[in-house]
């Protein structure tokens, strides 16, 4: 037979199908899949490739709830011994004397998150997908290149002509989301004149646990703890620089690029060296004009994004992994279709309000502390003494780092008596 006499392969039907399988498209798979839902992921990549050091240099903060959900359905035990646990938070503003200091010990033993590099994190989810292949199919590889959305199966056309069948499809492939794209749902938002970036450190004195958040005059500057490797003590740094300043200083040499880490880090954690290459990411805030579109639902990036300064970007969208888990396996029980619109209705009302709340605080701190306008610093840095001294106040804003207010779906509310899982 010729090729274009070749019958086309059959398609392909499952539950939910879910396009991206980075931190956000992954885990929920690994969710999905525990709770006995029938799921295929899409990624264009191929997962070895994102597992090495030169493809995604940044690691990301795990919010207490976040491990609560990673526990509860078996990704954790394939990350844990990656994470460096966050014991203290210390906010400053440049050189002020006046701080903001976190400790987990006030309110418990519970670490207030973990640090894991990122392609630990995607290590993990391959691992704890290997382990799911009952309930779940990885096409890696592949991409979409159409969608048809039907009154009873929405269908996924990849790149190389298969169908594929669900009940609902889930955008999860980040900002620049295809299906997002293809559903026509709009975007609002606005680039910040920053740009992130992104490299790792090595030290010669121990960072004990703690993140440390450096409010200068063209943005944050965080530093933030690791684990060791091979002896080698390091932390992560995302250094937030004015746009137009960024590409002179990437195109520095190491030791002149280390000297200007060293300038803004100071000597608390003694001589400093440069650990594998730099990355560099333009910021900006968006925001899908909704969630859910017929049978197609966003998560993660491909409806929200946000600024890093508070670390919180990852969390949200396990956040909505977890409502969108919650939502998906209440239906399943309930016997009605998975895209029934009460269900994505909910999942709109439940996240939308969170993830607004959360872009708006982002964006207003970046606005109040990227400048050296003093009777704006001076009346930030009162604030940080403020908050650091009133314990209850003090107490409600690290919970909330923690990810332990709100509306938690089950999967991130600890067992009952329990604050949360040790490293």
């Amino acid at each position: 037979m010729t090729a274009a006499t070749t019958p086309a392969e059959p398609a392909i039907t499952v539950d939910v199908a879910i396009v991206g399988a980075g931190l956000v498209g992954g885990t929920l798979a690994v969710a999905l899949a525990r709770h006995g839902i029938n799921t295929l992921v899409i990624d264009r990549l191929d997962p070895a490739a994102t597992f090495a050091p030169a493809f995604d240099g940044r690691a990301s903060a795990i919010a207490a709830s976040s491990q609560t959900l990673l526990a509860a359905i078996g990704l954790w035990p394939h990350l844990a011994g990656s994470t460096e646990p966050i014991r203290e938070i210390r906010v400053s503003d440049g050189d002020a004397p006046f701080f903001l200091h976190y400790d987990h010990a006030l309110l418990g033993e519970t670490p207030l998150g973990f640090m894991a590099e990122n392609r630990h994190y995607r290590l993990a989810i391959a691992k704890a997908m290997a382990a799911q292949r009952e309930h779940l199919t990885v096409e890696a590889g592949r991409a979409v290149t159409g969608m048809d959305d039907g009154p009873d199966r929405i269908t996924l056309t990849l790149d190389d002509g298969r169908k594929i069948h669900a009940q609902l499809a889930v955008a999860a492939e980040g900002r620049d989301s295809k299906l997002r794209e293809l559903a026509g749902i709009g975007l609002t938002g606005w680039s910040y004149p920053q740009t992130a970036i992104v490299a790792t450190i090595g030290h010669a004195r121990p960072h004990d646990s703690i993140a440390h958040e450096r409010f200068l005059p063209a943005g944050p500057f965080a530093i933030l703890p690791l684990p060791d490797d091979a002896g080698v003590r390091r932390s992560s740094l995302v250094w937030t620089e004015r746009a137009d300043a960024a590409a002179s200083y990437l195109a520095l040499d190491d030791a002149r690029f280390l000297a200007e880490i060293g300038e803004r880090v100071g000597g608390f954690l003694g001589e400093l060296s440069l650990i594998g290459p730099r990355f560099s990411h333009p910021l900006g805030l968006q925001f899908a004009a909704r969630y859910s579109q017929g049978r197609l639902v966003l998560a993660g990036d491909a409806a929200h994004g946000i600024h890093p300064i508070a670390g919180q970007g990852l969390n949200l969208g396990l956040r909505d992994v977890a409502a969108l888990t919650e939502i998906i396996a209440d239906t399943r029980a309930l016997g009605l279709d998975l895209a029934h619109p009460e269900g994505l209705a909910r999942y709109e009302r439940w996240r939308r309000a969170d993830n607004l709340m959360m872009a708006g605080v982002t964006d207003v701190l970046n606005r109040l502390f990227s400048n050296d306008i003093a009777p704006l610093r001076l009346a930030r840095d009162l604030g940080l003494a403020a908050i650091n001294r009133i314990g209850p106040l003090k107490k409600f804003f690290m919970r909330h780092a923690m990810g332990t207010v709100g509306d938690l779906p089950r999967l991130m509310r600890a067992p009952q008596g329990q604050p949360g899982r040790s490293a």
